[in-house]
């Protein structure tokens, strides 16, 4: 059994055993782990509270799991011993009659916060509120285990503490309890807190900020006596711009060094009391007085600049930026002159003048100077204005205020009106000429253009020309006509291609040039009929900078120059002709080619003799033989003239400018054949190089040894019995120039025979071939001519292109007669074998067998049997 009594310090005397038990003090929460029963608690040691002020005492039931919820019963006593009902959480009419005027007035209720807990509250504590107070649960238990109630003691002071907003001290005008100030200045705000308690006890002060329903805590001093600023204010409490101080001993001061836009707002001073009560701290009562409201009024400042102006080149601009304020303490002006080409930019620009900043430091460019004449004028001064000046000049100013620690703060600014700003000055004046210094009459030839600048007035030292080249196709007049850029050149005398000059200029073969001070001049090398059409050039005048830039201010077209020439075909025609229509062997061949050209510029002309075989000559047929060249610089060379012997054989000489003369000495009947003339018509491009113009083919000149009495042949026949020609040949017949045949012993069957069937045709004639007769089959001729003093003379043998022959057998005529034969044996045979056998069997094995007679009965009793 676990029983308790209370008191009023909250301590149980427990009592847990039977007769023989013992007797000792623990705390509820002890006395829960003890006796595992149900424990009610209130807060420990003693409240107290002020006249005026809510009373609030919780009371919850440990170790309850209990379904519903649990109800409680409050007692009251002034002095501990003796208890009046004060109200009960399932008991309307529990309370007193001394308390229930209060209940109905809800200034005394009940309040649950959970099923087993509740809270007592009292509002506007009296001092007959001062007492213990006990918190009762009614147990349904069947045996008593724990704790069932628990009391605490309250202590009702009188209300000693004072808060009070102390007048204004800060400058500046106000109305009641209101403040106006500007961005930037200081003000100071003071609350009066004091308490004559005759406990001991401490005070708390908050400074709040609100803005509207929003409050902000800015400065705290604790209970402790510490400071602590509030969320946003502590770089400004740690840099001394927000600062707490203590006037004198009941004072509280508030000041702050610069006033931002976020201090606007009313301050309020919330002060709280607080007491010490057995090593836990209590607050006791709050008071808040509004101290006063602060309105930040925004600094009104002003800039403005002069009237358009108009300035001469190479003159001062001098511009004057005026700025009123509406206050005159400590600000720093920061002034800023900026630039733009149009009046509606945006300030600030990307293109500032000059600048003076708030330690009245000068941030400028060389021709650009800013001054301050006084307090509030600021001149701007640009030295030796140009073209580029012309535009819109506006001033920027800044006010700033100097914060605790060296920091600035930013109160205000302002931009004046741009003001127009109009640079005279004298441009250029001057004339463009474009003439044609080398007109083209052919394809390739050089054109020169030349562009001049005549005329010049008010061209200063200061001012440059440069050029650039267009071209611009000839149209019909109905066509849109368009200019295509040829070359450019920039003020720094940079020259920049088009696209249809690019890769031409790159060759060299498009040149541009400045030849003087005021002439320029364009070359094409080689002019090509797509270059035929109108050309300008455009000088453009360029004024030179005080940032040593160069800008264009004129441009003056020339008038256009037309570059055309007739368009013709090139012609180029050759004729070759025979002094000698008819000649022998060894006598000397010679041709000529007579050359004629139209539309050709200035031509020379290279020739090569080419060679071919005559119709039906099948030794090569549709061979062309380069024999000799001779090229535009008269040059001679041996093309696939390769007879050793006859080096000096062949002569190819120019006679005239168009004609030449091609010579073979001792000719042979090898050179038979179609003799031509292959000439080349070039054209002179840039000096010492050439242009191919035209190529053209004479008529053929043919060589033809008419045989006679002073002509023979040696003709023999070779054959190779290999599919390739990588054995040695074997000569098979041969033919002398006196008719007589000679034939090679062969190991095979076939015969041979060889014939002269033409003047020119010899005939050999495999007769019975057989398979050992294929290979490649070819002739060897070697000519005999007669000289004139009647010797003959051999000369080189010439051998024909191979032919290979294949054998194919006959199988039916190469198994006939074998096969009829092997058929023929095999019958006799066959018959000799039967008729052996008939003869052998009837007369030679003959033999006579006499049978023996069965009686029938003896074959009837077998067959039984």
């Amino acid at each position: 059994m676990c029983l308790q009594t209370g008191g009023p310090t909250g301590v149980l005397h427990v009592y847990q055993g039977g007769l023989a038990g013992f007797k000792t003090r623990l705390s509820p929460l002890a006395l829960a782990a003890l006796c595992r029963g149900r424990v009610v608690r209130v807060p420990a040691g003693s409240l107290v509270r002020v006249v005026g002020t809510e009373l609030v005492i919780p009371c919850n039931v440990s170790d309850y799991d209990g379904p519903s919820e649990q109800n409680f019963d409050w007692s009251f006593s002034s002095s501990g011993s003796s208890f009046v009902e004060l109200a009960s959480t399932w008991e309307v009419g529990f309370g007193a009659q001394l308390y229930r005027e209060r209940l109905q007035r809800g200034e005394i209720l009940l309040r649950r916060t959970a099923n087993d807990a509740v809270e007592l509250h009292i509002k506007d504590v009296q001092p007959s509120d001062q007492g213990h107070y006990k918190c009762s649960t009614p147990s349904t238990d069947a045996t008593v285990q724990g704790n069932y109630e628990d009391t605490v003691q309250v202590k009702v002071l009188a209300d000693a503490l004072h808060v009070a907003a102390s007048p204004l001290s800060s400058p500046g005008p106000g109305l009641g309890r209101s403040l106006s100030l500007h961005l930037g200045e200081p003000f100071e705000l003071r609350c009066e807190a004091a308490t004559t308690s005759p406990l001991h006890t401490h005070l708390a002060l908050l400074w709040e900020l609100r803005h509207g329903a929003a409050r902000q805590r800015v400065l705290a001093l604790t209970r402790e006596g510490r400071l602590h600023p509030g969320p946003g204010y502590e770089q400004r409490y740690h840099g001394g711009d927000v600062r707490l101080d203590t006037v004198g001993s009941d004072g509280y001061r508030l000041s702050v060094n610069r006033a931002l836009a976020a201090d606007q707002g009313t301050y309020r001073c919330v002060v709280s009391e607080w007491i010490e009560e057995q090593g836990a701290w209590q607050e006791i009562q709050e008071k808040a007085v509004d101290v006063a409201t602060v309105v930040i009024q925004p600094t009104v400042l002003r800039a403005a600049v002069g009237r358009n102006v108009s300035v001469a080149e190479g003159k001062e601009l001098d511009l004057s930026c005026n700025i009123t304020a509406d206050r005159a303490d400590d600000v720093r002006p920061e002034v800023t002159w900026y630039f733009s080409r149009t009046p509606d930019r945006p300030v600030p620009g990307p293109h500032v003048l000059a600048r003076l900043d708030r330690d009245s430091l000068v941030h400028s460019s060389p021709h650009v100077a800013l001054s301050h004449v006084d307090a509030r004028s600021y001149h701007l001064l640009v030295r030796d204005v140009s073209k580029e000046n012309s535009g819109y000049y506006s001033c920027h100013v800044a006010l700033w205020v100097p914060g605790h620690n060296r920091s600035w703060h930013k109160v205000a600014e302002a931009t004046s009106t741009p003001v127009g700003v109009d640079v005279t000055w004298l441009e250029p004046d001057y004339q463009v000429y474009l003439n044609a210094s080398k007109v083209p009459e052919f394809s390739d030839d050089l054109t020169e253009l030349e562009c001049r600048v005549v005329d010049k007035r008010s061209m200063e030292g200061s001012v440059r020309v440069t050029v650039s080249w267009y071209y611009r196709v000839n149209r019909r007049d109905d066509d849109v006509v368009t200019s295509e850029l040829l070359a450019a050149m920039d003020g720094d005398w940079t020259l920049k291609y088009g696209e249809r000059s690019k890769q031409r200029a790159q060759d060299g073969d498009f040149i541009f040039s400045k030849e003087r001070a005021d002439t320029f001049s364009f070359r094409i090398q080689r002019t090509t009929e797509e270059d035929r059409g109108n050309y300008y050039c455009v000088v453009s005048a360029w004024t030179r900078q005080r940032n040593s830039s160069w800008v264009k201010s004129r441009d003056v077209f020339s008038k256009p120059v037309h570059i055309f020439w007739a368009s013709e075909d090139s012609v180029l025609v050759v004729k070759a002709r025979q002094p000698k229509p008819f000649f022998a062997a060894g006598n000397t061949f010679e041709m000529t080619c007579k050359v004629s050209s139209q539309n050709i510029k200035s031509p020379r002309y290279s020739v090569l003799i080419t060679a071919e075989k005559p119709a039906g000559d099948l030794s090569s047929p549709n061979e062309t033989k380069y024999i000799i060249s001779l090229d535009q610089d008269a040059v001679v060379r041996l093309e696939n003239w390769t007879d050793a012997s006859r080096a000096d054989g062949v002569v190819l000489e120019k006679v005239q400018e168009d004609e030449f003369r091609y010579r073979m000495y001792q000719t042979q009947v090898s050179d038979a054949g179609l003799y031509r003339c292959v000439v080349t018509a070039w054209s002179p491009v840039r000096g010492s190089l050439w242009r191919e113009a035209a190529t053209s083919l004479s008529n053929p000149i043919e060589i033809d040894f008419q045989t006679s009495d002073d002509m023979a042949f040696d003709v023999s026949w070779f054959v190779v019995h290999s599919f390739g020609l990588d054995k040695d040949p074997i000569l098979l017949s041969s033919l002398d120039r006196k008719g007589i045949v000679s034939t090679a012993r062969r190991d095979w069957k076939s015969d041979l025979s060889l014939e002269r069937v033409g003047v020119l045709e010899f005939l050999l004639q495999v007769h019975g071939s057989e398979d050992q007769d294929f290979g490649n089959y070819y002739c060897s001729v070697a000519p005999w001519v007669k000289s004139p003093t009647g010797s003959w003379q051999k000369e080189a043998e010439i051998s024909s292109k191979p032919v290979f022959i294949t054998v194919k057998m006959d199988v039916l005529n190469a198994f006939k007669y074998p096969l009829l034969i092997g058929v023929g044996l095999s019958t006799v045979v066959g018959l000799l074998s039967c008729l052996i056998g008939y003869c052998s069997s009837h007369w030679c094995c003959k033999k006579e067998v006499q049978e023996t007679r069965r009686e029938r009965r003896r074959l009837m009793s077998m067959e039984m049997d």
